[in-house]
């Protein structure tokens, strides 16, 4: 196996480069790990899923729906990499993970993300419209402006229309959910992947705000409260409920209403989008409990 230095996961944002040398790494350093290409963007970036473990009991982890939240996609990554020296380090771990396993989505949304990072020459053939919108480093939606966390089919007829009232009537750099729901490559990539597996839990980590969500319509299990308590309790975050236009349209809700199962919105950190990669170490120490507490949830 080649020799790989430990990767330094602050040193860097996560560009579509970077997350690319991060799973690379992982793949080469750790033999059970599994990734493949899930999808591509509108742009035809990669959209990489990560396995981990057994795929028939396993949980998904998603992040960076937004463009100026990729720090999220960093935490993702970390907890992979640490997760995979535990396993082949102590026992506990390698038991484990034959019981259940995890399937990781780091960056959903690798045009928003390149065009926060690095403005509009990266967004190619909706360069004009992204130049047109504008406050590029702010950016949440894909590149041709829809809001994937606002796409999702649940409850989002109700969500177009209040997007309306608030004169969100068409391509934005946050928001806007689309023409209709699943619309776009990125938002049909998370819900096919959820029709084909059959995953016990959904997580989609945002930022910012130390929340988390765990409710959406009467379809939400019982048990995704107590679930939600204990996450808050190990992380110190808060149990909330989402208002306005972060109603509906989401993954978390999508998940809970067309699966029936638990699914979560996490809100990573505090302070002002985009946070800074100065912040990496203390978000990812606040919730690393709380991160190997999913792996280990029940999956009958």
């Amino acid at each position: 196996m080649k020799n790989l230095e430990k990767i330094v996961f602050n040193s860097e944002t996560p560009d579509e480069k970077r997350r690319k040398t991060i799973i690379e790494n992982i793949i080469v350093k750790f033999e059970f790990v599994e990734s493949k290409i899930l999808s591509k963007s509108v742009l035809n970036r990669e959209i990489p899923i990560i396995y981990i473990g057994n795929k028939e009991k396993s949980i998904l982890l998603t992040g960076a729906y937004h463009g100026m939240e990729w720090l999220t996609s960093l935490v993702l990554l970390k907890f992979i990499y640490d997760l995979c020296e535990k396993i082949q380090d102590d026992i506990y771990y390698k038991n484990l993970i034959k019981k259940r396993g995890l399937a990781i989505v780091p960056c959903v949304n690798p045009d928003g993300v390149e065009i926060s990072l690095k403005g509009e020459n990266a967004s190619g053939e909706y360069k004009s419209l992204v130049e047109k919108i504008g406050e590029v480093q702010s950016w949440q939606a894909n590149a041709r402006g829809v809001d994937i966390n606002h796409n999702f089919n649940a409850g989002w007829e109700d969500l177009h229309r209040r997007e309306i009232e608030m004169g969100i009537t068409g391509p934005n750099r946050t928001r806007y959910g689309g023409e209709y729901p699943e619309s776009e490559p990125e938002t049909q990539a998370i819900v096919n992947l959820c029709r084909k597996m059959n995953f016990g839990y959904a997580f989609a980590f945002h930022s910012q705000g130390e929340e988390i969500y765990w409710e959406y319509s009467d379809k939400t299990p019982s048990q995704s409260l107590e679930i939600a308590q204990k996450m808050a309790h190990l992380s110190g975050y808060t149990v909330s409920f989402p208002k306005g236009l972060a109603v509906g349209g989401g993954f978390k809700d999508w998940f809970i209403n067309e699966l029936g199962k638990p699914g979560f919105t996490i809100e990573i950190g505090k302070g002002k989008n985009p946070l800074p990669l100065s912040d990496f170490n203390q978000i990812y120490s606040k919730i690393e409990k709380m991160l190997y507490y999913i792996l280990e949830l029940d999956i009958s």
